[in-house]
C-alpha cells in the first residue's frame, strides 16, 4: 500500500471518530474492504462484507435492548430492520464518501447504476474489518455508529408509515376484516440500481389503493404501502403504528 492509499485510509478513520485503533493490521483490512472483487485482485472484500453483516446485526440489536428496552418486540424487530438496511448503508457510505476510495474492476467502474449497492457492500466490509481490525470488539462498532443509529431511529419513530408501511397497511385492513393486502409487482425497467425499475401496486378490498416504485420488488411494495397508509392518514383513518410481532418487513 502506498503512502497516498494510506493517507486517505487514515483520514477516513479519522471522519468515522476511530483514528486511535491505527495499527498496520487495522489498516490493511480497512483497505482490503475497499476492493471490490471486479478489480481482480488476491484480495477483496467478500469474506469481510460476510462477516460485517453478521456483526452490523449483532451491533443494531445491543442498540435497540440498551436504548429502547420499553420498545415492544415487533417494533424491535422492524427498527433493526431498518438500522441494517442495504439502503441505510449506502447512505452512511455516500456520506463517507467511499465510491472514491474504492477499488474497482473496469466493468464496475463503468455500472454507475450499481452504485449504491457497491457503496452498501463496502460499508458493511468496513465494519467487518474495523470489528476484526479492534481483537473482535463490538465497542468501536457501536463508537461509530451509534449517533447514526439514533438519527435513524428518531425518523422511524416519528414516521413509522414510512419505514413500516407494509406491517401496519397489513394490520389494519385484517382489523378492518380486509383481508390481506394484495400486491401486484411489475418490472419496469431492466437497469440495475433504477429507484423506478419495480412498480407495485397494492389493493385492499375495494377500499384502498396506491401505488410505488424501488429499486427492488420489496423495495417498490413497501412504498406502495407507505403511500397507501399515508392516504389513510390523511382521511383521519384510525391506525395502529405499531406492528404485530409476527408481521411482515
Amino acid at each position: 500500500m502506498d503512502s497516498t492509499r494510506t493517507n486517505k485510509l487514515l483520514e477516513l478513520l479519522q471522519t468515522i471518530g476511530l483514528q486511535e485503533l491505527n495499527t498496520p493490521k487495522l489498516l490493511n483490512l480497512v483497505d482490503e474492504a475497499l476492493i471490490h472483487v471486479s478489480a481482480g485482485q488476491s484480495k477483496n472484500f467478500e469474506r469481510l462484507e460476510f462477516l460485517g453483516d453478521a456483526v452490523l446485526r449483532l451491533a443494531a440489536t445491543e442498540f435497540i435492548d440498551q436504548h429502547y428496552p420499553a420498545l415492544p418486540v415487533g417494533r424491535c424487530s422492524s427498527l433493526r430492520a431498518q438500522l441494517v438496511s442495504d439502503r441505510w448503508l449506502a447512505q452512511l457510505g455516500e456520506q463517507l464518501q467511499l465510491d472514491s476510495l474504492l477499488v474497482l474492476g473496469p466493468k464496475a467502474l463503468g455500472d454507475a447504476a450499481a452504485r449504491a449497492t457497491l457503496q452498501a457492500d463496502a460499508t458493511e466490509a468496513l465494519i467487518g474489518a474495523i470489528y476484526s481490525g479492534s481483537g473482535n470488539n463490538l465497542e468501536p462498532i457501536h463508537q461509530w455508529l451509534t449517533p447514526h443509529w439514533q438519527q435513524t431511529t428518531a425518523e422511524v419513530l416519528a414516521t413509522p408509515h414510512l419505514f413500516n408501511g407494509k406491517s401496519i397497511l397489513q394490520e389494519w385492513s385484517q382489523a378492518e376484516g380486509l383481508g390481506l393486502p394484495d400486491y401486484t409487482t411489475t418490472e419496469q425497467s431492466s437497469r440495475h440500481g433504477d429507484p423506478e425499475r419495480f412498480k407495485s401496486h397494492v389493493q385492499v378490498g375495494t377500499r384502498l389503493s396506491a401505488d410505488g416504485f424501488g429499486r427492488s420488488r420489496k423495495e417498490a411494495e413497501q412504498n406502495a404501502a407507505a403511500e397507501a397508509v399515508q392516504r389513510l392518514q390523511d382521511v383521519g383513518s384510525e391506525i395502529n403504528s405499531d406492528p404485530p410481532n409476527n408481521a411482515p418487513h
